[in-house]
């Protein structure tokens, strides 16, 4: 989803986004009040959007303390939701049947980072181990991405 319309899910769920510069953060949360820093393109905003709603649907409490095991678990939770949201399993499927040759041609059909797309690939391979079964295909994660249709 792009960020426009991660905005108009966030106004059906009553969740209220607002923009602002910050020094520090890409994006807080706190209760349903969302705040996205402006000095971002679109994409990146969408990317730290989506992130921020995996708190809202998956956190409990304030996690910034990242040296405390339960806080580190509810963080890799938000961010598995938003690598889901925004990507998925049948998101590389679609970048498969694009012809998406590199990173770079799946995050721009995907309309992601480059970042948020290798830390998602990171994470479903830490989640599915070597590979996966989806639909018709096998996916791949080690050695490297590959995607395989099923005869």
């Amino acid at each position: 989803m792009n960020y426009d319309e991660l905005i108009l899910e966030c106004e059906k769920e009553n969740i209220l986004v607002a923009e602002m510069p910050m020094e520090c953060y890409d994006g807080r949360i706190i209760g349903n009040f969302v705040l996205i820093n402006t000095n971002m393109n679109q994409t990146q905003k969408a990317c730290v959007l989506a992130e921020e709603l995996g708190h809202y649907h998956t956190t409990v409490g304030d996690i910034l303390d990242q040296t405390d095991v339960s806080n580190r678990k509810q963080e890799r939770t938000a961010r598995l939701w938003a690598y889901n949201k925004q990507i998925g399993l049948s998101g590389l499927v679609h970048c498969f049947e694009a012809r998406c040759q590199n990173i770079h041609e799946m995050a721009d059909h995907l309309d992601v980072t480059e970042a948020f797309l290798q830390d998602a690939l990171e994470c479903y391979r830490q989640k599915y181990g070597i590979c996966t079964s989806y639909q018709q295909y096998t996916i791949y994660f080690e050695p490297k991405l590959a995607i395989c249709k099923k005869l």
